[in-house]
């Protein structure tokens, strides 16, 4: 997961964690979200035996709040499941 200067996060799958952070460094791709939001900072990485789980976490990530994501990217685990409940107005 990346932190963009804009403070929003990138979310993806890679099998060369290196590789695509250079990709992204160097805007290999014009038209893809980071490319107008570097400065770019890893603030979070996984790895996965199987591909399938590293794409299930992703989607489940990419869907998390700005504040769930900044708990994980901070380390702030125990902030976790607070952020994940919905709040309901009585």
């Amino acid at each position: 997961m990346l932190l963009c200067a804009d403070g929003t996060y990138y979310t993806g799958v890679t099998n060369n964690l290196d590789r695509r952070l250079a990709e992204h460094d160097n805007c290999r791709n014009p038209e893809s979200y980071t490319s107008t939001r570097r400065p770019l900072r890893l603030v979070y990485s996984s790895e996965f035996q199987y591909i399938l789980n590293a794409i299930r976490t992703e989607k489940k990530l990419k869907s998390w709040s700005q504040a769930k994501k900044s708990a994980l990217a901070e380390g702030r685990f125990e902030d976790l499941p607070k952020l994940s409940k919905k709040c309901f107005k009585k």
